[in-house]
């Protein structure tokens, strides 16, 4: 799964929002019906998870934990308790929980993120936080991925 775009929306009165078109297709493509919602650990921001990826995630994160470890099970329990399982009503929209919309101080108008396999929903407001300037992020781009002459390193 592909979740590619920035999509602006807007929060109903009850806390319903649209789900991007996009995003719903790329869903039924791969048969999805069910997201994981959960509060991002670095940012002020909601992650949708399709199922299938949160699925993928936990064991991951389960195969990297000890279950007779006290700090490693308090970890894990504090990664997943707080997540809400969200279908898509009928019309195409989505259930934004009251905690979740006051921990990242959802007021009307939010964006959705599309970040490969997750998607992102920033407020309105904070939409410049998850992004760096044009020039600091082709400099990081060149960086990572780019060949270095002094190093002779490859791509």
């Amino acid at each position: 799964m592909r979740f590619l775009g920035n999509i602006e929306a807007k929060i109903d009165t009850k806390g319903r929002a649209f789900f991007p078109a996009a995003f719903r297709k790329e869903l039924q493509t791969n048969s999805e019906d069910r997201l994981i919602m959960r509060k991002d650990i670095f940012q002020d921001c909601l992650v949708l998870y399709p199922e299938s990826v949160w699925n993928q995630q936990l064991d991951l994160l389960r195969g990297r934990l000890n279950r007779w470890n006290a700090f490693h099970q308090t970890l894990f329990r504090q990664f997943i308790s707080d997540v809400e399982i969200i279908t898509l009503d009928a019309n195409g929209r989505i259930l934004i929980p009251k905690r979740f919309q006051k921990v990242i101080h959802i007021r009307q108008s939010i964006r959705f993120i599309g970040m490969d396999d997750t998607i992102e929903i920033w407020t309105q407001e904070d939409t410049e936080q998850p992004f760096m300037d044009t020039q600091q992020f082709g400099t990081e781009l060149e960086r990572i991925m780019g060949y270095d002459k002094q190093e002779g390193g490859d791509i």
